[in-house]
């Protein structure tokens, strides 16, 4: 059997709550506020992927060492923020590294 891609939606509500030691209604909270954006199904059934799993791990960490949702929030922009400026960098470190070997020949 093989594991699903990370950013496949797959897990219902009750497994995603489930999988995290969380009720399903925190998950809605999370949803409501803006922090998560779940796929849904054509019936309008929520669905999870193993992506969206880590994120309401991540959320609920920071919810336990006392951080707000409204600060939860900005904290997950600003790491998804820096995650992107690190991939545009070794991207350019990439392209710089071939053109120089370019350059050589």
């Amino acid at each position: 059997m093989s594991t699903p891609h990370a950013g496949r939606p797959v897990y219902s509500m009750a497994i995603a709550a489930e999988l995290l030691g969380l009720a399903p209604a925190t998950l809605r909270l999370y949803e409501q506020k803006g922090l998560l954006t779940p796929a849904r199904t054509e019936g309008g059934t929520r669905r999870y992927s193993a992506d969206d799993i880590e994120r309401m791990r991540r959320i609920a960490d920071l919810q336990a060492d006392g951080v707000n949702l409204s600060g939860i929030g900005r904290v997950i922009d600003l790491e998804d923020q820096n995650e992107a400026l690190r991939r545009d960098l070794a991207a350019t470190r990439a392209a710089a590294a071939t053109e120089d070997r370019d350059d050589e020949h």
